[in-house]
């Protein structure tokens, strides 16, 4: 059954506790279902006076927010998670008309959030509580920043877009965030969940807008206190352009790139072809974190090869609203062009096909739908396609002697988000794979979208800028300033050597000079 079309009530941009609509407006970015591009949920203005009004009142904000106690705070993060929890439907089905991910997937996501939320509260109080050292009479207080700029993917808008703001929100910062123009509905309606927590006005503001428009004036701002942006690696560099001049500013950069998983000859068969399948293709392949790239040994090549190909077959693409959906559309139309342009350029540089990455078409719906791709990558011959990101559900196959050489050939890549092994875990070469590999988190026996929040989560290479994620986030959001108190009355019996304190030190001084200065 095909779900109502309405167009989405557009509220505008969220600003010092109020939404409302620019006077002065830049441009428009419109939502589109990527599953059904007839179905057009609105069309949203932006401006770049948004922008400075967000910042400014988030500035008046954070002057408050940062004197309100930590378990108020977390009050207050309790009375967000009761919004998501009853909102939460309503969410997912708004994630699938917009993202296109199947409404599994999508509530999946949410629950997520969810428990994302959970672990700030669980654990992150802990982390931004004072610790004391008595015996010093030392503490450290980790004193929020300010107002945090956040950037947020359209890939995992809730769990993303969610994450970061409680974070900053908790930690005690204001935040200004823009949520991906692609799915500007899903950041409304995080800005009411948001409204409906009762925070004081200014902690929380949302501005809609293009990446090359607003997300440039944002991550520019002078007003900005940390930048926490997750996107494209190309977005990345720009944003880093635009804070050149700025060095000083704490920043989290996750750019993705999409892990690398290795197959090693002692690998059980069904567990990696599955964990490869899911991670290669799940979210369309779009998700930061998505298997790009498998190294395989070549006593198992062709057995694990052949399986994947042929389970691959088998998926459901379709409309996100349908049953049985494994694989909803690209999120957009441009999108789709790289990706078949991608699945080209491979093929054309003396590659294998094992399965052709093309269009797909799904009837009934006019949307950016695809099929996987599955190639074979000769990689010794000058052409070993390292260094970027296959865009879409794409798995490049690459067959290594063994370890050593997948190990080797993982270091040799531009993106290392995190990376897979399929082994025996008591597998005696186990141990020194993972220390040789060059990756932010190593995941054994499970697929490269696996990851806790309670884990740091860092990219390396152009995956990011070595800045943790995950629980550690609140790190970066806060500043751990020391202090040191002397509470012993003041004892001229302890001084450092050459400090004349007593009054017969001075019995010799002139003190004229001293004087006239003090009477001019």
């Amino acid at each position: 059954m095909r779900p109502i079309r309405e167009r989405l009530l557009r509220k505008g941009d969220y600003v010092h506790g109020s939404f409302f609509k620019p006077e002065q407006v830049d441009g428009y970015i419109n939502a589109v279902n990527p599953g059904d591009r007839t179905d057009v949920l609105g069309r949203f203005p932006f401006s770049t006076r948004s922008v400075d009004d967000a910042v400014e009142f988030a500035a008046i904000g954070a002057a408050k927010w940062r004197r309100v106690g930590l378990n108020d705070r977390a009050a207050a993060l309790r009375r967000f998670r009761e919004q998501l929890h009853h909102a939460q439907e309503t969410l997912a089905r708004l994630v699938t008309r917009e993202n296109g991910k199947p409404l599994w997937e999508a509530r999946q996501e949410v629950q997520s959030a969810l428990r994302t939320v959970d672990i700030y509260l669980d654990d992150g109080v802990g982390l931004l509580a004072p610790r004391i050292v008595e015996e010093i009479s030392a503490r450290t207080d980790y004193v929020p920043r300010g107002v945090v700029g956040v950037v947020s993917p359209y890939n995992l808008p809730v769990l993303l877009g969610i994450g970061m703001t409680a974070a900053a929100v908790l930690a005690g910062n204001a935040v200004v965030i823009k949520p991906s123009k692609f799915t500007p509905g899903v950041g409304q309606l995080i800005a009411e969940l948001w409204d409906r927590a009762k925070l004081p006005r200014g902690v929380f503001n949302l501005v809609h807008g293009s990446g090359s428009v607003i997300g440039q004036r944002l991550v520019g701002h002078a007003g900005l206190d940390a930048l926490l942006f997750a996107g494209s690696f190309e977005s990345a560099r720009d944003v880093r352009r635009a804070t050149a001049d700025r060095p000083e500013l704490p920043a989290l950069y996750q750019s993705g790139g999409k892990g690398i998983a290795i197959v090693l000859d002692d690998a059980e068969i069904d567990r990696a072809v599955y964990e490869v399948l899911v991670g290669a293709f799940m979210s369309s392949g779009q998700r930061h974190n998505s298997t790009g790239r498998v190294f395989v040994t070549e006593a198992i090549y062709e057995r694990f090869a052949a399986e994947l190909v042929r389970r691959a077959q088998r998926l459901r693409i379709g409309y996100g609203f349908d049953n049985d959906v494994f694989m909803g559309p690209l999120i957009s139309e441009n999108f789709r062009t790289r990706f078949r342009k991608y699945c080209r350029a491979v093929a054309s540089k003396g590659h294998t096909t094992l399965l052709e990455g093309d269009t797909q078409e799904v009837s009934g719906y006019r949307g950016n739908y695809v099929r996987p791709g599955i190639y074979k990558v000769d990689w010794q011959n000058g052409s070993p396609f390292l260094n970027d990101e296959p865009p879409g559900p794409i798995a490049l196959l690459y067959v290594v002697k063994n370890w050593e050489e997948a190990a080797s050939l993982h270091n040799q890549c531009h993106y290392r988000m995190t990376a897979s092994i399929f082994t025996r875990p008591q597998s005696p070469a186990l141990p020194e794979l993972r220390d040789a590999l060059r990756t932010g988190s190593v995941n054994v026996n499970r697929g490269t979208i696996g990851q806790s929040l309670r884990l740091p989560a860092t990219g390396l290479g152009r995956s990011g800028n070595g800045v943790a994620g995950g629980i550690e986030l609140l790190r970066v959001l806060t500043v751990p300033r020391a202090s040191l108190t002397e509470s012993r009355p003041f004892d001229a019996q302890n001084l450092v050597p050459g400090v004349a304190w007593s009054d017969e030190d001075d019995d010799e001084a002139d003190l004229g000079g001293a004087l006239e200065l003090a009477v001019e």
